[in-house]
């Protein structure tokens, strides 16, 4: 297993990326990245995931003595990263951390998105993915692939844009499949 842990310094400049959210959904990573990067079932130590008032997707921030369980696409590339940052948007700050692989316990460094505002008063209680997908996840997955059509385009809106102006049509009329 040790030759698919990569770090920022090697050749290929290769990136773990520890997601915890709409991210943990294949379908979702698919429409962004056109793959399914491999990947790891891991523990964010330190962390706690919140859900975020009227939006779907979580946040996480630093907790002591709380974790956050997730996954880590392996062997992200630096265009592919892009993407991501793209994707996450401004709400959100990359940063390094490091994880444990729940198969093997050991660490990794890891790229992850920490919500930017830590005293954000709408983040509240916990966010639970299995509910995610049962009720939002077909609507995120249009969304997402409206977000990578915008993308494609000269002037991209943000995906906070894409986001609110896809829940707001959705309920005026049902969108193309």
């Amino acid at each position: 297993m040790g030759s698919t842990v990569v770090g920022t310094s090697n050749p290929q400049n290769l990136h773990n990326v520890f997601v915890y959210g709409s991210l943990l959904a294949d379908e979702v990573v698919q429409i962004l990245l056109k793959r399914v990067p491999p990947s790891s079932p891991a523990n964010l130590h330190g962390f706690h995931r919140f859900s975020i008032k009227g939006r779907v997707y979580p946040a996480i921030l630093p907790v002591e003595s709380k974790k956050v369980t997730g996954k880590v696409l392996l062997g992200i590339t630096a265009p592919e990263l892009d993407i991501l940052d793209t994707f996450e948007d401004v709400e959100y700050e990359r940063s390094t951390v490091e994880v444990s692989l729940m198969e093997s316990c050991e660490k990794l460094q890891a790229q992850t998105y920490v919500w930017g505002d830590k005293n954000d008063p709408t983040l509240y209680g916990d966010w639970d993915f299995e509910e995610w997908k049962g009720i939002h996840m077909n609507d995120f997955m249009t969304m997402t692939i409206g977000f990578m059509e915008e993308l494609e385009l000269p002037e991209s809106k943000s995906r906070v844009a894409t986001y609110d102006s896809f829940f707001q049509q959705n309920n005026e009329k049902s969108p193309m499949s």
